[in-house]
């Protein structure tokens, strides 16, 4: 007997994405899953570009997309809001800075229905958010191991696996009903705390790198920091929710930062530790200039010349992000403050 199609609600949760949000959409509204088995929530932020427009537009003509308000404007909460709206038996989220090849919906879902897992996800390709040498080393640096780790969703499997976390998710409706809804107190890293409760609570999250999707990255040094100080800082919360550090690659940005800090203090007193330092920062460059000089063949030296500034920026952003957010959300609690609550929603 065959299994019936099930209907599909896409979450998309988003501000200010004029640039990017058309070409997601029509990513989605062009997926080889029958259209009249899906439902696409738009959650707003309140954005205070043409985004609203953008959605109005789109759902004029397709009837399946419906736009959804959330007034405290950020990512959680905006999924939280189509969770509860959504009719699916299968509840995927999608983010605006992502194209969606036509097959990828189906795969997910195929996986999540035939391997048993509560949550499927997918490999992002990243793409340069512009034609420009720092664009192109921010999308290079985002996709390689010395920029994200062993972060697969990044940088890719050869097989299925089963893992910690995914990009964006695609969820039985039970996982909600098991685990509960996002934490809304995670303005940031909210997917990596909430995929840790459920598998706490036997599900299980697998990654299929068949599923390929292509994330726009962004553009500047500017806002490649802000977004990587932005994991730095809300990890240390997220550890303190689920009572342990989820990987030991959130660890070394701010080891490094401490090691440094450490070994130029203590050389006031005992020199050998400047060579400590030196012979650390000596070897981090190294790693750096490595990983530069391999790009250029295939990216072009002016490429290789901004990954030399674009590693360290990825990786001392988050390192600052995370001492700072140990420091308020595990050593001396407090709010978020209402300029971190007002980050934009996209990864």
């Amino acid at each position: 007997m065959t299994r019936p199609t099930p209907f599909v609600s896409v979450i998309v949760p988003c501000r200010n994405e004029e640039q990017h949000l058309g070409r997601c959409l029509e990513s989605i509204l062009a997926s080889d899953y029958p259209a009249d088995r899906m439902e696409l929530f738009v959650v707003d932020g309140m954005s205070s570009d043409r985004t609203r427009d953008i959605v109005a537009s789109y759902a004029a003509r397709h009837p399946v997309i419906r736009l959804l308000d959330n007034p405290r404007r950020i990512a959680p909460c905006g999924l939280n809001i189509g969770i509860e709206a959504a009719r699916g038996e299968v509840i995927v989220r999608m983010d605006a800075h992502v194209i969606y090849p036509a097959s990828y919906l189906p795969i997910l879902v195929r996986a999540l229905l035939e391997r048993g897992a509560d949550n499927v996800g997918g490999v992002l390709e990243t793409l340069p958010g512009a034609d420009t040498p720092m664009a192109h080393a921010i999308a290079f640096a985002l996709a390689h191991r010395l920029g994200v780790g062993n972060s697969y969703f990044r940088v890719g499997a050869r097989e299925p696996r089963w893992v910690d976390t995914v990009a964006f998710g695609c969820f039985r409706r039970e996982a909600f009903e098991r685990a509960g809804l996002f934490d809304e107190e995670l303005v940031r890293n909210q997917d990596d705390e909430f995929n840790h409760r459920l598998i706490r609570r036997g599900g299980r999250v697998l990654l299929m790198p068949t599923a390929r999707a292509y994330y726009v990255a962004r553009t500047s040094i500017r806002q490649l920091w802000r977004m990587y100080f932005q994991y730095g800082y809300f990890k240390p919360l997220v550890a303190r929710k689920v009572r342990r550090v989820m990987t030991l690659r959130q660890l070394i940005p701010s080891l490094f930062l401490t090691t440094l800090g450490g070994s130029g203090l203590a050389a006031l007193w005992w020199r050998p530790a400047a060579v400590v330092g030196a012979g650390i920062a000596a070897a981090y460059a190294a790693a750096v200039l490595a990983a530069s000089a391999a790009a250029a063949p295939r990216h072009g030296l002016r490429v290789a010349a901004a990954l030399t500034l674009v590693f360290p920026v990825l990786h001392v952003a988050y390192g600052v992000g995370f001492l700072l957010g140990l420091r308020d959300h595990v050593l001396r609690p407090r709010k978020v403050s209402p300029e971190l609550a007002a980050l934009p929603l996209s990864r």
